[in-house]
This record gives structure tokens, C-alpha cells and sequence, in this order.
């Protein structure tokens, strides 16, 4: 375990106890990118903390990040169909519009904004380290990196900064956004004038879920069980997932890292550990744990689905939803940077 993720673990831990003892100094951002339906990698990496949040009583902003679509891709697809997607898959896991704030990247211009003085803080070279950006390139094939992917952790970190949040809910493999967010932060209150909070990662009970072919889930591979899937579909998915030749089932993430994943995802549903899931299956082999992981998921995933049904009757409450979330964070974002131009002594009239 690095320096970096024994640090970030200690904030996560510290933002529980906060959660308990004063859940109204929370504000948290999180973020989708509309390039398809959620899926369960989404659900238990991110998804789970966002509601633990909401309950507590912390202030929920939800962005949908429709600019970051094309951070690594010509062409955005059906934006406005995955906008849609995105609105459904989130409100019917339990997101409350009444209590979050939710809205797109391309209705906020004093959030995008905020890129320019906030490029000025980075250099080139921090950027072009960062391992999220490296791997987003390598997922979608490209060689030669655009400004847009380049730039991406800095557009988070304005996502991030723009409502002052101070916990954002991820998997580890989002840490090292995250740590240029605080690294733009720190350095703006340095320059300037103390405006952003360093916000700290609330980290998953699953930092990595792998897909069903054993690598990264990622919608692009299309090795996910989408939330929308219907129970079927998810049976007819989980069948395919890697496992191993050994009959005997045991929970060994370093040499059995599939069928570890597999178990853990059991266990996330069912609130147990997953080496309490692998004695219950025992000798049953790859085919009881995956009989037992298809019900557990789509036990789990139910209501989620039945509520999903019930919101696509209903298109007018996701548009009225998305009006009411970006006058919101319009007004935000505006006050936001009169404030960062103050600091910067840009105020002239």
C-alpha cells in the first residue's frame, strides 16, 4: 500500500466519522459521463456511497458530464439518450431530486469557466503522468492524446471545486483525480486568497470491480451488467463471467482474482464476507457461485429496476428534474468564480 492511498484512506475514514457526527458539513460532487446505462461496477463503486450521503443529511450535488463525453471519442453518440439514461439510473436507485442537485457540464459556463485559471496551475508534465488519463487512452485506443483527455483531471477538478464540495465518493482507481483536484486547490488558496476546500475521497467497499471477462469493467468493453438489464438478461450475462478450473471455491484475490470478484459482489449484496460465501458454496464450482452472484444481483437490483420502470412514464419529471438542477448550479458557479476573480484581482467595475 502506497503513501498516497494510506493518506487517502485516512481522509475516507475521517469523512465516515463526519458523515456520523455532523453530516451537514459534507458536500458532496459526483459525477457520470452519459456514454450508456450505468452499470453495477457504477453501482457499487459510487452509487451506494452517494445514498449513504444523501441519508446522513450531507448536500448532494450530482453532475452529469455530458462536455467529457468526447474526451476520448470523435463522436458523442446519442448524448441526450444517455443524459436520459443517466437521470433514470440514478434517481431510481434512490437519488432524491428534492435533496440533490443534479445537472449537466454544458448548462453551467461559469463552471467550465473556472478551466482557465485553474490550467494556469498545473504544468504539462503533472498532467501527462496521470495514470487515469493513460488508461482512459489506452481503453479507448488512442495513441496520440487530445487536449480534452489531457486536460480531463483539470476539468474535474473544476466539476469538483466550482460548488465547493469537500467529499467525492470513488473507487481507487479515481484517486489520482482527485489528488489534482487538491493539488489546484491548495494551490489557488496559496496564490491567491483561501477560496477551496481539499476535498477528500469517500472510498468504496469495493474499490475495483472487475468485469466479466476478469479485466476492469468498463461500458466500452462491454464486460458489465448494466442496472437497466432485466433479470434475464442479467442471468444470461453472469453465465459467461471468467472464473477458474478449480472446483473448489475460495476467496483469494491474488491468485483467484475472479472468482474473488464474483464472491465480493455476492457479499456486497448480502452484507457478508465473501470468504463466509466461499465455505457456504464450498466444492460447488463456477456454476453455484455463479447461480448464487445472478440471484443475489438481481435481488438487489429489483426495486432499483421497478422504479426505473415506473420514471420512463414520466418524461416530464426528468426534464423539469435537470431545470431545476442547473438553475441551481448556475447560480452556484457564477457566485463561485465573481469570488475566484476577486482573488485574483479581477474585478474591475
Amino acid at each position: 500500500m502506497s503513501d498516497t492511498f494510506r493518506a487517502a484512506q485516512a481522509r475516507s475514514d475521517a469523512i465516515e466519522q463526519q458523515m456520523a457526527e455532523n453530516p451537514a458539513s459534507l458536500r458532496m460532487l459526483t459525477g457520470d459521463r452519459p456514454t450508456g446505462a450505468l452499470h453495477i461496477g457504477h453501482y457499487f463503486g459510487s452509487i451506494r456511497n452517494r445514498l449513504r450521503l444523501q441519508d446522513s443529511g450531507a448536500e448532494i450535488w450530482q453532475l452529469i458530464a455530458d462536455y467529457q463525453v468526447i474526451t476520448d471519442r470523435e463522436v458523442g453518440g446519442d448524448i441526450a439518450g444517455n443524459v436520459r439514461n443517466l437521470l433514470l439510473d440514478n434517481i431510481a436507485a434512490g437519488l432524491d431530486p428534492d435533496r440533490a442537485t443534479i445537472f449537466t457540464h454544458s448548462s453551467v459556463p461559469a463552471l467550465n469557466q473556472l478551466m482557465l485559471p485553474f490550467l494556469s496551475l498545473v504544468s504539462v508534465a503533472e498532467l501527462q503522468r496521470n495514470p487515469t488519463v493513460k488508461d482512459e487512452a489506452k481503453s479507448a485506443g488512442i495513441t496520440s492524446i487530445g487536449g480534452l483527455l489531457l486536460t480531463y483531471p483539470v476539468h474535474q477538478a473544476a466539476d469538483i471545486l466550482f460548488c465547493k464540495a469537500n467529499v467525492v465518493p470513488v473507487g481507487r482507481d479515481q484517486l489520482p483525480h482527485l489528488e489534482q483536484t487538491r493539488v489546484v486547490a491548495r494551490r489557488f488558496n496559496d496564490r491567491y486568497s483561501p477560496v477551496f476546500p481539499e476535498p477528500g475521497a469517500l472510498l468504496s467497499e469495493a474499490p475495483l470491480i472487475l468485469g466479466t471477462d476478469g479485466t476492469k469493467m468498463s461500458k466500452s468493453k462491454g464486460n458489465v451488467v448494466e442496472l437497466r438489464m432485466s433479470a434475464d438478461e442479467t442471468a444470461k450475462k453472469l453465465k459467461g463471467a471468467k472464473t477458474d478450473s478449480d472446483r473448489v471455491i475460495t476467496y483469494d484475490p491474488d491468485t483467484r482474482p475472479e472468482v474473488a470478484n464474483l464472491l465480493t459482489l455476492i457479499a456486497l449484496c448480502e452484507g457478508i464476507e465473501p470468504t463466509v460465501v466461499a465455505e457456504e458454496i464450498g466444492d460447488g464450482g463456477g456454476g453455484a457461485l455463479k447461480s448464487r452472484l445472478t440471484e443475489a444481483i438481481n435481488t438487489e437490483l429489483a426495486p432499483l429496476r421497478a422504479r426505473r420502470a415506473e420514471l420512463e412514464a414520466d418524461p416530464s419529471y426528468l426534464t423539469d428534474v435537470l431545470k431545476r438542477g442547473n438553475a441551481r448550479a448556475n447560480e452556484v458557479a457564477e457566485a463561485t468564480l465573481d469570488e475566484v476573480r476577486a482573488a485574483m484581482g479581477m474585478v474591475y467595475l
